[in-house]
Formats: structure tokens, sequence, C-alpha cells
């Protein structure tokens, strides 16, 4: 993840903004899998962080590269938390 936010700045605007919402989804995945754990602290700070990139992700791909940067880096930074102290994650065999 750590490429992405390097590399933010050579990006279009477009692409640039389809990496905020892909954020935004993957901080809501692991919001869900938190809160399924029971952790609702870390599930309320990553639902908030990715509805706060998801509702702003034009602004921060048209606007300055280096909020931008630090956006992703925090973002990234949260998901790396989550994985590092979940390493082996849940996985759902129901059929339906």
């Amino acid at each position: 993840m750590e490429e992405i936010t390097s590399l933010i700045r050579d990006l279009s605007i477009e692409e640039r903004e389809e990496i905020f919402v892909d954020i935004a989804r993957m901080l809501e995945c692991t919001a869900r899998e938190a809160l399924v754990e029971g952790n609702m602290h870390f599930a309320a700070i990553s639902n908030d962080m990715a509805e706060a990139i998801r509702i702003n992700a034009d602004e921060l791909a048209r606007d300055d590269p280096d909020n931008a940067e630090l956006v992703l880096q925090q973002a990234t930074a949260m998901i790396s938390q989550f994985e590092a102290v979940h390493p082996y994650r849940m996985v759902s065999m129901a059929v339906h």
C-alpha cells in the first residue's frame, strides 16, 4: 500500500479518485470485520474514516496532492494496523 501513496502524484484525477474509493471500501471491510470481532472502537473509527474519504474523494483527488498523500497514508496505516493484529482473517463457509 505504501507504493500507492508514493505514486499518487503521477496519477490522473480520475485514477486518484478511484484509489480513494477503493481505500474507503477496504476501510469499510476492516470495520465490518472489527465489528464482528467485537472491536467497536476500531470499527467506528474505520467506518468514519471510510465515510469521510468517500464523501471527499473528488476534492481529495483534485486539490493539493500533499493532503491526498497524507490521507492515503493515514488510511493505509489503519488497514495495516488491523492486519497486524488480525493476520488470520475469518473466512465464511456459509452456503446460501
